[in-house]
């Protein structure tokens, strides 16, 4: 199983999982995902590049095709920062030993992770069927989650580990009749003949967060890096959520990097609760909720085997909150730090 794989990689590596570079220079790793192109426009418009510049540093953000691979490298101390959710935080970097912190909270899924039957209407329609996914990502969790609510179990279905580069054209095929993703994927799968989403993220509102997860110790030795990015985030974030002609110009782009255009970006964003400003993004940071969530994704990953195989209980691992923190004190290897999106939400990058 590749989730696993990448696990027994973190695991090895956790060593490595700081990068031997420049003491100025810094590496950010992202994938094709509608809450995270902003990445690939504040890199294009020299937006990180200044930011960079304002703190006397360089940062170098990169294109991962796959997501899964794309934590894998973070993991393994190939970058200094990364885009991903909530629960692969969790269950890869954190697991495998790599303290982690979630540096910005982006969005969470509010529809842009779905599940789509072929040929058939309802969720409990799935009883039986192959199920092709992302192993043990966020895509398994919403099917654990949607299965409860038409009273089935992961035992009714057989979960087939699918790349997400190659979701797309394996739900093309005959044999394949039932996926679950996310956005691009899960639109341009949807709109194929005879596909119907029949459960989505809109169901577990808050649960699939995205973040830009940055190493711990990478930034308590470099704040101004962690100032850095968030500045460049909550300017990209500025510029997209105006209504003028900037804004269109900035999704435009955003869109047609991710493989589609402005309208089919604008749908993409309309199932995404994304946090244009910093207190947005400190609402949920803050909140009680937020702990209630890492305690079911925490959950979820220890009944999977995610957490390691000496793991004893879902609270193996520490997660710090601003709210609480869930499972070990001492063994905190996933951290919701706000100091930052606090510094933007006060003027103070």
């Amino acid at each position: 199983m590749k989730r696993i794989a990448s696990l027994a990689l973190a695991l090895s590596l956790s060593s490595l999982s700081q990068i031997s570079h420049a003491a100025d220079s810094f590496k950010v790793c992202w994938s094709i995902y509608v809450g995270w192109m902003p990445w690939a426009y504040g890199a294009e418009q020299g937006i990180v590049k200044k930011w960079g510049e304002k703190y006397g540093i360089d940062i170098d953000v990169v294109q991962i095709n796959d997501y899964v691979e794309s934590i894998n490298q973070y993991s393994a101390g190939e970058f200094d920062a990364c885009t991903m959710t909530n629960m692969d935080a969790l269950t890869i970097p954190a697991a495998g030993g790599v303290d982690s912190t979630a540096l910005v909270v982006g969005d969470f899924s509010n529809g842009n992770d779905g599940v789509v039957l072929k040929g058939k209407k309802s969720l409990a329609d799935i009883k039986g069927q192959n199920v092709n996914l992302v192993e043990l990502s966020v895509s398994h969790y919403l099917l654990a989650r949607g299965l409860e609510t038409v009273g089935l179990s992961e035992k009714d279905v057989t979960v087939v580990n699918t790349s997400d580069a190659d979701m797309v054209a394996v739900y093309g095929t005959k044999d394949v009749t039932s996926v679950v993703t996310w956005n691009p994927l899960l639109s341009e799968i949807e709109s194929m003949p005879n596909s119907n989403k029949v459960f989505d993220s809109s169901q577990i509102p808050g649960e699939i967060i995205d973040l830009l997860v940055i190493n711990t110790e990478t930034l308590k030795a470099n704040p101004k890096l962690g100032k850095a990015l968030v500045g460049a985030w909550y300017e990209i974030m500025g510029l997209m959520s105006g209504t003028d002609a900037a804004a269109t110009k900035a999704k435009t782009a955003m869109a047609v990097a991710s493989g589609t255009d402005l309208a089919g970006y604008e749908a993409q964003l309309a199932s995404t609760k994304m946090f244009y400003t910093a207190a947005d993004a400190l609402a949920l940071t803050n909140s009680k909720e937020l702990v209630e969530t890492m305690k079911n994704v925490a959950s979820f990953s220890f009944d999977h085997g995610l957490l390691g195989e000496g793991a004893p209980d879902a609270g193996f691992i520490g997660i710090e909150m601003p709210a609480g923190t869930f499972g070990d004190s001492g063994n905190i290897m996933f951290r919701f730090d706000p100091t930052y999106m606090q510094m933007a939400a006060d003027g103070k990058l």
